[in-house]
């Protein structure tokens, strides 16, 4: 089972970035996905998931209406689409997996699969 994240890069405030999460070993249909992010100093904070299946999506407050997190099925594969980004999106973006659908999916400790990270730096 593995994740491959990627998508991550420099961007300047107001612009857009596309995360991946390209899934090996599972299904991204009928697994629960997600994104975190981490900074120096901090711990991970939930940023958006999607429960497998139904599709139900859930995200942080802070990316409500710039963020938007999909599912291709046919690739496998879990997106993050953020627009808008601003100063403090700035972090190491991971994807989780989780084969079930959690109360807490808004909690770390819920997710037992996850990949490696990808950089995101936004400056002003």
């Amino acid at each position: 089972v593995q994740l491959q994240a990627s998508g991550g890069g420099p961007v300047l405030a107001g612009g857009s970035l596309r995360l991946s999460c390209a899934a090996s070993g599972l299904s991204a249909r009928t697994y629960s996905m997600g994104w975190f992010r981490q900074t120096p100093g901090k711990d991970r904070e939930f940023v958006a998931a999607i429960r497998g299946s139904i599709s139900t999506l859930k995200y942080a407050d802070s990316v409500k209406g710039r963020f938007t997190i999909s599912r291709d099925n046919a690739k496998n594969t879990v997106y993050l689409q953020m627009n808008s980004l601003k100063p403090e999106d700035t972090g190491v973006y991971y994807c989780v997996a989780d084969q079930s659908w959690n109360i807490r999916y808004d909690s770390p400790a819920e997710y037992p699969i996850w990949g490696q990270g990808t950089l995101v730096t936004v400056s002003s």
